[in-house]
């Protein structure tokens, strides 16, 4: 019996962990993350991703680096377990598959255009203001996570909801990406450097 007490309170625990924001707390964050953004020039992480798949038993997991540059060049270049690269840049979307590569124009692309403006707001602080999200505010003992809806049924049918966790210092964290199925990617980054000069060439395709 004791046994079981344990378990259920740890279950308890889990569930009631994340807890939602007041309104002033919602604030305070917004206004940390704009200013800590608005002394954020560059950006290089690693980061690992979490492919999960109901019918699968164990996440696809990948490797790679993050190279961010204001106010919008994001390259996300994929080491294992496949060269791959993603680069936004000057509204488009340029592909690298290992060797192979393509574009697409980001502007006429809806769907590509929501992704690429919330990928690119949620670093440089810009995502709090945008209407087409429904915006939810939560916290836990050391983070805190905001939860974005997007309004725009075409859009609500690749995504359901994104979930960006920031430090309390007001770095992100991670990403999570939930389907309409409720598979999701989660993308978790780590030894994080700001600030430091990022050639040009980085972010040439």
């Amino acid at each position: 019996m004791n046994k079981f007490l344990v378990i259920m309170l740890f279950l308890v625990k889990a569930v009631t962990a994340q807890t939602e924001m007041t309104s002033a707390e919602a604030q305070a964050l917004r206004t940390l993350v704009k200013e800590k953004a608005a002394l954020t020039k560059t950006i290089l992480s690693d980061f690992t991703q979490y492919k999960h798949l109901d019918f699968l038993s164990n996440d696809i997991e990948s490797n790679g680096k993050l190279a961010f540059q204001a106010p919008d060049k994001v390259l996300w270049q994929y080491s294992a377990p496949f060269s791959y690269s993603i680069l936004f840049k000057n509204e488009k979307l340029y592909i690298n598959d290992n060797g192979n590569k393509s574009d697409l124009n980001v502007g006429s692309n809806k769907l590509f255009k929501q992704l690429n403006q919330l990928i690119t707001a949620s670093i440089n602080g810009d995502m709090f203001i945008s209407d087409e999200f429904e915006i939810d505010y939560f916290k836990t003992d050391d983070s805190n996570i905001v939860h974005f809806t997007p309004k725009d049924a075409q859009f609500a049918e690749f995504i359901k909801t994104f979930h960006i966790s920031f430090s309390k210092t007001g770095e992100v964290t991670r990403v999570k990406m939930i389907e309409p199925s409720n598979d999701y990617t989660l993308i978790i980054f780590y030894n994080r450097i700001e600030n430091k000069a990022i050639p040009d060439a980085v972010f040439s395709q």
